[in-house]
């Protein structure tokens, strides 16, 4: 039932009535207008809401207990937004039940209204909980150490190294120990040679080769060290790590170029 109807068919029956003044009667039909303005703002709030909350799931793959926290949070602001919407229904009874009160004391009015009002105060304290809850979650997994791995990597790749720089460092200051720093080490070497900075990149690069033999990314630390020693014009440097990577990692994707490298500096 539509409310603007259900506001006429009131207006008509009170009038009818002849009991509630012509004030009382357009009081209450601008509360009911209010009321269904609330709703919709709510509905489409929501909506935004749900948005967000799925573009974050999409993003936080790998984290599952952040995943499902914000998957709760998606399905707890529809069951309020679906409370909502029966509780309008319900309005919209009273409403209909308001033209029976056409004949009874305006003070019975006023307890319509201050039911309606109460039920949206409700509503909306509900709401701001689940959002508060929601924007935590979401604030927690943009500071996670993936997250910030995954949006330094992206700036690096979107051209910006000096951005992606500031990130990386921000990750090795908060997570030193992390699995992924050996990784973040490496990409800081990338930032720089990306800027012809070839001594800070061999130095980043060292970090990955000397702190962290076992992680898959020695051999590219290797092969842009010795790129970068090259690019300096330190041929003897250049062609020791060259020979080293293919000596220590003959299967690694990087060997195959170290070689090729290797005979371009005889």
């Amino acid at each position: 039932m539509r409310l603007n109807t259900v506001g006429l068919s009131l207006v008509t029956l009170l009038a009818v009535a002849g009991c509630a003044s012509r004030g009382e009667m357009e009081s209450l039909q601008r509360d009911t207008d209010e009321l269904k303005t609330r709703v919709l703002q709510m509905d489409k709030d929501l909506g935004a809401t749900r948005n967000e909350a799925r573009e974050i799931v999409e993003k936080a793959q790998g984290y599952q207990k952040d995943m499902e926290a914000l998957r709760r949070g998606a399905a707890d602001l529809q069951a309020t937004l679906d409370s909502a919407k029966v509780d309008l229904q319900v309005l919209t009874g009273k409403v209909d039940d308001a033209a029976l009160l056409a004949k009874k004391p305006a003070d019975d009015l006023a307890l319509v209204r201050e039911d309606m009002e109460r039920r949206f105060t409700a509503i909306e304290e509900r709401l701001s909980k689940l959002e508060k809850g929601l924007s935590e979650t979401i604030a927690r997994e943009e500071a996670s150490p993936d997250a910030i791995y995954q949006k330094g990597l992206a700036t690096f790749k979107n051209g910006d190294p000096q951005k992606a720089r500031e990130l990386f460092t921000q990750f090795l200051q908060k997570f030193p120990k992390h699995d992924l720093a050996a990784n973040v080490h490496y990409w800081l070497g990338e930032t720089y040679y990306s800027e012809k900075n070839y001594d800070q990149a061999i130095l980043e690069f060292q970090e990955v080769i000397k702190n962290f033999p076992g992680k898959e990314k020695v051999p590219a630390a290797m092969l842009k060290q010795a790129m970068a020693f090259r690019e300096l014009g330190d041929v003897k440097s250049a062609r020791y790590v060259f020979k080293k990577l293919i000596d220590d990692f003959p299967l690694a994707d990087e060997a195959k170029p170290a070689r090729e490298k290797l005979k371009e500096l005889k």
